[in-house]
């Protein structure tokens, strides 16, 4: 082997080592990056019950003989349809400080389960990709939601059926009752990137 051809090999050698560790790097700082996304449950908004709206609702006698009337005959029929919209609070660190590469991330896939009261009752996804900005600010994520509150609650009975709706959409209504079990999957200049685990989302502190 001749001195040219040794000093191509050992050029070939090292350029592949270097685009080698490069990529190394890339995926690592991805995967960190994807890493640090964070989310936790934010609000409830616009929550009807049979129809009736709660905004305003604090406890049993706010509901006019009207309203009342719609929520024992839904009762009565076995069905108490719930719709409302759940914000889930989503955060990117990645913001350039701190040693991380600022990047935005694009959530394509939101894979949930809600929980209330710790049982589990529907599923769904988001309806289109959402982006997080690498700013450190929150971005909102609004799912909407729609169950048989009836389905699942039917032996609390009437009136502790009504307090939980309630203690969810009414005037002190919160998510502090819902949990989200979900499997985000987000894209990145790798390819799109599901988390390897789902993770369980509430209202008092962050999950990533």
């Amino acid at each position: 082997m001749n001195k040219l051809v040794k000093i191509l090999i050992a050029i070939t050698v090292i350029v592949f080592a270097t685009v080698s560790c490069n990529v190394i790097k890339d995926v690592s700082d991805t995967l960190s990056n994807v890493s640090r996304l964070k989310f936790k449950l934010a609000d409830v908004n616009n929550f009807a019950l049979a129809g009736v709206k709660l905004d305003g609702k604090d406890q049993i006698n706010d509901f006019s003989i009207t309203d009342g009337l719609k929520l024992t005959q839904a009762f009565a029929s076995k069905r108490m349809p719930a719709k409302f919209i759940l914000n889930v609070e989503a955060k990117n660190p990645n913001d350039g400080t701190g040693g991380s590469k600022k990047t935005s991330a694009t959530l394509t896939s939101f894979d949930w389960k809600l929980y209330i009261d710790d049982k589990e009752t529907i599923a769904g996804n988001i309806e289109k990709a959402v982006t997080i900005p690498g700013t450190g600010q929150s971005t909102f994520i609004p799912l909407s939601i729609e169950l048989d509150l009836y389905k699942f609650f039917k032996e609390k009975g009437y009136d502790d059926l009504i307090r939980l709706a309630m203690a969810i959409g009414g005037e002190k209504g919160s998510a502090a009752r819902l949990t989200l079990d979900a499997r985000p999957t987000v894209t990145t200049s790798l390819g799109p990137i599901t988390y390897p685990g789902r993770i369980k989302i509430v209202d008092k502190e962050w999950k990533q």
